[in-house]
C-alpha cells in the first residue's frame, strides 16, 4: 500500500537541525515518512536509534563506519536492514530519493552544496538549512531548480522574511516564499542577537577562547555555527543568502542587533510600513515550516504571550568591531565566487580558532585578506565553484600556518 503520508530525506539528521527535525516529526507520525537519512558519522548511536526508531530504509554515513552503524542498528533490532551508503556522495545519492517529498538539508558548511543540488535535480522540494550551498553555489543553484518555490528557506531569518513577503499587499497568497520582482519592498531587515561578544570594543577580544565563543547567549547550535554568531560571519551569510532567495539587492538587506531574539527579521515596504514575523527563540517552527508550506502544524511550539510586561531592543551593529557583515557586502558586490572564497575560507579560519591556532579576532581579520585576494570568475561552473573553494582553503592554510 502506498503510504499518504509526505516523503521526507533528512540530511545531517544527528545535528541540532535534525534533531528537532525529527522531534516534529515524531509528534506528527501521520504526516511525515521518513525515507532516507544522512549523518557525518559521528554519533553511529544516534544515527542507528533514529534508523530504528522511524523504520527508514535508507541511510548514508560519510565515513567508511558502515559496519559499525550496522552493528548498532542490529543490537537495537536485529530485524532492521537498511540499505547503508558509504562516503562523500551518500548524501547525495539520498537527496534524490523522495522527487515527491521533501529534503531537509540540515548539513553545516560548504559540504552541503552536492546535496543541495542532487535534491533540487529530482524535483523535491529542498527546505534548506544549510545555507552554505546557496551561498557557495549561488546561481549554480538557482539554475539547478526546476520549478518555482522549490527552495523553502528554514534559517529563522529567511522564514520570517518568507513569512513577511506573504503579507505583501499584492504577493498575498502566493505558495512559493521564494518569489522575483518585489516591487513593494523597500528593505530587508535581518535581526542579529549580537552573538556573546555584544557590546565590546575591538580592543576587548583579543583573548578571546574558544570556550567564551561558544557561551552564546540566546541559541544552542553546532560550534561552527555558534562562532560565526560571535563574530557575525553568519549574519554576513544570511545577507548573502537573502540577496539569493529574495532578489533584493545587498544594499536594500540591512541589519540590527535585536539581542532578545524574538523579532527573527522584517520586511520594510515603499510606503513605510514594516512587517515582522515574532516568536520565541526555538528553531522548530520554521524546520516545520520548511517541512509543510505554506501549511502550518499545530502546536509546534508556545506562542508569545502578553500577561506579562516585556521588552524588545533594536540596536545599530558595530561595524567597526563587526566587520563580516560589510565584508558579505562587498563579496556579493565583487563576482558570483567571492561568496564561495568567504565561506570556504571561513571554515578553514573556524576550524583553526577551535584548535587554537588562530585567535578570534584572527578569524575575520584573515578572511578579509582572503577575500580581497580573489580576482573573481563572472559566470562560474559547479567546476569552478568547487575549484575556487579549494583555492580559499588553501590559501586559508597558508595565513594559518604563518599565523602559527
Amino acid at each position: 500500500m502506498t503510504s499518504s503520508r509526505q516523503p521526507i530525506v533528512l540530511l545531517g539528521s544527528t545535528g541540532s537541525i535534525g534533531t528537532q527535525a525529527l522531534d516534529i516529526v515524531r509528534a506528527n507520525p501521520l504526516r511525515f515518512d521518513i525515507r532516507g537519512l544522512a549523518a557525518g558519522g559521528g554519533n553511529i548511536e544516534r544515527l542507528a536509534r533514529q534508523v530504528v526508531e522511524f523504520d527508514v530504509p535508507v541511510v548514508s554515513v560519510d565515513r567508511r563506519v558502515g559496519g559499525e552503524l550496522r552493528d548498532a542498528i542490529h543490537t537495537i533490532d536485529s530485524s532492521a536492514h537498511p540499505q547503508i551508503i558509504e562516503g562523500p556522495d551518500g548524501a547525495t545519492q539520498v537527496a534524490s530519493l523522495v522527487p515527491d517529498g521533501v529534503v531537509l538539508n540540515g548539513i553545516t558548511g560548504g559540504v552541503g552544496l552536492l546535496p543541495t543540488l542532487g535534491a533540487l535535480k529530482s524535483g523535491a522540494t529542498l527546505a534548506l538549512a544549510n545555507k552554505e550551498s546557496l551561498v557557495v553555489g549561488g546561481h549554480v543553484v538557482r539554475s539547478a531548480c526546476v520549478r518555482p518555490g522549490q527552495i523553502v528557506p528554514v534559517d529563522s531569518e529567511h522564514s520570517a522574511i518568507a513569512q513577511a513577503l506573504a503579507s505583501g499587499v499584492h504577493e498575498a497568497g502566493l505558495t512559493s516564499p521564494v518569489v522575483t520582482g518585489h516591487t513593494e519592498v523597500a528593505d530587508l531587515v535581518l535581526t542579529a542577537s549580537g552573538g556573546p561578544f555584544r557590546g565590546k570594543k575591538r580592543a576587548e577580544l583579543a583573548d578571546i577562547t574558544p570556550e567564551a565563543a561558544l557561551a552564546h547567549p540566546t541559541w544552542n547550535m553546532g560550534p561552527v555555527v555558534t562562532i560565526n554568531s560571535s563574530t557575525l560571519v553568519n549574519k554576513g551569510l544570511e545577507l548573502i543568502e537573502a540577496h539569493l532567495l529574495f532578489d533584493v539587492a545587498p544594499e536594500h538587506i540591512v541589519t540590527t542587533v535585536h539581542p532578545q531574539s524574538i523579532v527573527h527579521s522584517m520586511v520594510t515596504w515603499i510606503d513605510g510600513a514594516t512587517t515582522l514575523q515574532a516568536s520565541p527563540p526555538d528553531m522548530r517552527l520554521p524546520i516545520a515550516l520548511g517541512l509543510t508550506w505554506p501549511e502550518r502544524l499545530h502546536d509546534v511550539e508556545k506562542p508569545l504571550t502578553w500577561a506579562d510586561a516585556q521588552s524588545w531592543t533594536f540596536e545599530p551593529v558595530d561595524s567597526d568591531t563587526f566587520p563580516a557583515i560589510n565584508l558579505a557586502r562587498h563579496a556579493v558586490a565583487s563576482s558570483p565566487t567571492h561568496a564561495a572564497v568567504y565561506n570556504a575560507a571561513n571554515e578553514v579560519f573556524v576550524d583553526a580558532f577551535l584548535a587554537k591556532k588562530l585567535p578570534w579576532l584572527g578569524i575575520v581579520d584573515s578572511l578579509t585578506k582572503v577575500v580581497e585576494s580573489h580576482d573573481g570568475i563572472a559566470d562560474p561552473t559547479l567546476d569552478d565553484i568547487l575549484g575556487v573553494e579549494e583555492w580559499a582553503r588553501a590559501q586559508a592554510n597558508a595565513l594559518v600556518s604563518r599565523s602559527s
